[in-house]
């Protein structure tokens, strides 16, 4: 650090020394001409003569006029130095500072005047005599003549007026070393603002963008300073290059202040001062936004009066940073020490607190090009030392991933194994079996799950110790006679041992096998089950574990692992598997799935809430054309999806909810019979029940004692029983029958012609009423088959002495049809479909005064 900071003071004074050698005149070829000035208030007005004839002429102190911010016009009176001075007969005048608005030169030879010259910052470049930044004004002179040059100053900036004589030559030789020494600062600047731009790219970090944007704000201001952008960037807009100049400053600081937080990291390190420099940046944002709708003289004083307080913070903060510790604050406070005290001697000399000369006039120059070599240099250092940190966190991650990984290796060991068995657990499966469909597609799989239904006697009566060790040697011996499979898949294969089974559940195993191969060995499959039905001998008891086996094959039942290994489980449960030991998945017995568990819990809370209804549909007579009955049917109008009356029925089935319903639907039908009488409507109903309903002990004795607590329904309510499900227990279905028969409860046998029931089993039935399904029906007219059939159906069960009602009806040819047939009674949508109890009693009151017009009439 020491080292760094003497080779950059060494190079400050280095450059300061290369803008800074002045030579004597007589060897530079310039001269600093003595001058008078008169300054004339705003108010007033002079032309050539009356400031010739003034009395109000002044000896300038100092070695160049600088009247700071002034509104005044300002004439300077200057005699052209003798020829001895300045040799040759064409001389220049310089004045070198370019940001005046506008300068008249007056050249008067022996009072008399010879040349007259308009220019100045407010006019287009092009306008200028000399196109130079500065402002040059070429004259001739003789010998013999005595010269005196006035000029007339106006501008609404700085109102600093340096002049010099010059031999040509020697301007021109002068301008190009200095030129060159811009070019040099140029060059410093434009390669620190690529190099940061390059490391932003690559890297994409917010603070390099911001020293870009920083060192930019400075070359731009710089380049104004001295006149080289309007000259280069936009010669014929004078207004832009003044707007330029009052953004510049601000624009350059506001940068600079953004970056010094992001370097400094200020958030973390200082939120006070964090704040302030926000502050400041407002502050100058609101600068740079009234230079848009204030004049030039008040905008040039606003920005270089905020340019001052604001590099004072810039320099006071890597002070105080440095103070507290920050690694970065040394770099920063030395550059931004360098560019302060230019930027502040800049300021001070513009406001006229100094006088002019080289170091006031590009002290900023010199400051900033010292300041972004180092701070380019500190930024690097900052990626060398991110990179050497990183480095090192990299190397202690490591070792702190080495000493990680022995730990992991146990606890993934753990997560994919049985603590018990120490066989590979259920995710273990899972993942093999992924693998496998992943790697080879186009071969089929068995996935089987293995459950030993006994374990829990097993527990009650030896312990879970002693159960524990018992599933420990079923493990093993189960891996041992899995693995003899043909086609067997290991799940797992380690340098001791291969595992074949995997520990799904404490009681349940599940394994995989090619199922091709293993096809072609049935035998195999035999002797496996026979081998894991046998008992196990432990603490001199032979003990049977009875296990069950469920298989799913891929990709006939499932392409993932999760629903094989569900669908394997659901075969294992089955009746094939209790009974033969092992089961292969059937989708048309699977009555499991997520919709259907919600559904469950769905049907059990409306069956508690009274959620569900009957809604009703007719039958007709075809003798006399009057509606003799309803049928009651389910119906869940307020769920969210629509549910059939099918569908309630098997899940309720299926679910045990069937003895509650049919109890629910019974004592229904008798509450909306007894609404029916009060409408004076005397019509018998039809309720549906289920084949389980027929097996409940309790059943008949319930229907019995509902119906003699409701004496004036008796016999007004039929019992409907479809075909098929008489057939699935004929012998205790007929009972339970009879039974209800012997009490005077009416019977019908519903969807007829569906099944495949005997007559002679029909003959026995205690019916009164045979119901032909709508599947014979619904073609009657198209299908002649049907014809026959449905016509011999009615012979039949009228010569048996039943009455016989078709379903399905939806056509008045079908009536026809079926009335010529014989047929007693129809129900169907030809009628009228389902409808809620308020519905149908409309719809019976219409029918009812339709009947009555047509007797009138």
């Amino acid at each position: 650090m020491r080292q760094l900071a003497q080779f950059f003071a060494l190079a400050g004074v280095l450059i300061m020394m290369a803008f800074g050698t002045q030579a004597s005149p007589s060897e530079s070829g310039f001269a600093e001409p003595d001058i008078d000035y008169i300054r004339v208030a705003p108010s007033e007005e002079l032309d050539l003569r009356e400031a010739l004839a003034s009395d109000g002429w002044q000896s300038l102190e100092g070695e160049s006029p600088n009247f700071g911010y002034i509104r005044d016009t300002v004439w300077l009176r200057i005699p052209v130095p003798a020829m001895s001075t300045l040799p040759g007969n064409r001389q220049l005048l310089e004045v070198r500072y370019p940001h005046l608005d506008e300068i008249s030169f007056y050249l008067l030879e022996n009072g008399v005047l010879r040349q007259r010259v308009l220019t100045g910052d407010h006019l287009p470049f092009d306008n200028r005599p000399i196109k130079h930044r500065n402002f040059l004004f070429a004259f001739d002179v003789s010998p013999n003549s005595d010269y005196q040059i006035l000029l007339k100053v106006q501008s609404q900036g700085a109102m600093q007026i340096p002049v010099r004589f010059w031999n040509p030559a020697a301007f021109f030789e002068a301008a190009s070393i200095e030129d060159q020494m811009h070019a040099i600062y140029y060059g410093i600047m434009i390669m620190v603002i690529f190099f940061n731009l390059f490391i932003f790219l690559a890297l994409r970090e917010r603070m390099y963008l911001l020293y870009v944007l920083s060192t930019l704000g400075y070359l731009l201001l710089i380049g104004g300073l001295n006149g080289s952008t309007y000259q280069l960037l936009w010669p014929e807009l004078p207004w832009l290059h003044n707007q330029a100049m009052m953004l510049t400053v601000p624009g350059a600081l506001i940068f600079t202040l953004l970056f010094s937080r992001a370097f400094l990291n200020l958030r973390a390190t200082s939120p006070r001062m964090d704040r302030l420099v926000w502050y400041t940046v407002l502050v100058n944002l609101a600068v740079a936004i009234i230079t848009f709708i204030t004049d030039y003289s008040i905008a040039s004083r606003l920005t270089v009066a905020l340019a001052i307080p604001s590099c004072l913070l810039l320099t006071v903060i890597g002070p105080l940073q440095w103070v507290r510790g920050n690694p970065q604050a040394s770099y920063y406070t030395i550059a931004w020490g360098l560019l302060t005290l230019g930027s502040a001697v800049t300021a001070a000399n513009k406001y006229g607190l100094i006088p002019t000369n080289f170091v006031t006039v590009y002290g900023m120059e010199i400051g900033s090009a010292l300041e972004a070599i180092l701070l380019t240099i500190a930024l690097a250092a900052r990626l060398y030392q991110e990179r050497e940190d990183k480095v090192r966190a990299r190397e202690a991650e490591i070792a702190a991933m080495a000493a990680r990984r022995s730990a992991e290796l146990r606890l993934i060991n753990q997560a994919l194994h049985n603590p018990l068995t120490g066989l590979p657990n259920r995710t273990c499966l899972e993942m093999m079996i992924n693998e496998l469909i992943t790697r080879e597609p186009t071969k089929r799989f068995s996935i089987s799950v293995i459950h030993l239904t006994n374990l829990s006697s097993i527990t009650k009566t030896l312990g879970h110790r002693n159960t524990d060790r018992l599933i420990e040697l079923a493990a093993r011996r189960f891996n041992s006679i899995i693995g003899d499979l043909p086609g067997i898949c290991p799940v797992e294969t380690t340098e001791q041992q291969s595992f074949y089974l995997a520990s799904l559940e404490s009681s349940t195993f599940g394994f995989v096998v090619e199922t091709d191969t293993l096809s072609q060995v049935p035998r195999a499959v035999v002797n496996a089950i026979e081998a894991l039905c046998e008992p196990v001998d432990y603490l001199g008891m032979q003990l049977p574990l009875d296990p069950r086996t469920g298989t799913a094959i891929c990709p006939d039942h499932a392409t993932d692992a999760n629903t094989l290994i569900r669908r394997a489980y659901i075969a294992q449960g089955s009746k094939d598997a209790r009974d033969r030991g092992l089961a292969f998945y059937q989708p048309s017995r699977d009555s499991y799935s997520a919709d259907r568990l919600t559904l469950v819990s769905e049907l059990r809370y409306a069956l508690q809430s009274n959620a569900l209804t009957l809604y009703l549909q007719p039958k007709m007579s075809l003798k006399t054309r009057e509606v003799v009955g309803l049928e009651a049917l389910i119906r869940w109008p307020d769920h969210k999806k629509a549910v059939a009356a099918d569908e309630i029925i098997a899940l309720a089935e299926q679910t045990g909810l069937i003895k509650p319903l049919t109890r629910w639907v019974l004592e229904q039908s008798l509450t909306m019979r007894n609404r029916l009488l009060e409408k004076g409507h005397r019509l018998d109903l039809s309720v549906n029940i289920s084949p389980n309903n027929l097996r409940e002990r309790d059943f008949p004795v319930f229907v019995q004692r509902l119906m003699s607590s409701h004496h004036s329904h008796h016999g007004a309510i039929t019992l409907e029983v479809t075909e098929t499900s008489m057939m699935q227990d004929p012998v205790n279905s007929l009972a339970a029958l009879n039974s209800l028969h012997a009490t005077g409860i009416p019977l019908s046998i519903d969807d007829f012609g569906s099944g495949y029931s005997s007559l002679s089993y029909i003959k026995q039935l205690p019916a009164s009423e045979i119901k032909i399904d709508r599947s014979l029906v619904t073609d009657l007219p198209t299908e002649a088959g049907d014809r026959v059939i449905v016509k011999t159906t009615i012979d039949m069960c009228h010569s048996l002495g039943y009455s016989v009602v078709a379903e399905g009806v939806e056509k008045q040819e079908t009536l026809e049809m079926l009335e010529q047939m014989g047929c007693d009674m129809i129900q169907g949508y030809f009628l009228s479909p389902p409808l809620p109890f308020d519905e149908m009693i409309v719809w019976l009151d219409d029918r009812e005064r339709q009947e009555n017009t047509r007797g009138i009439g």
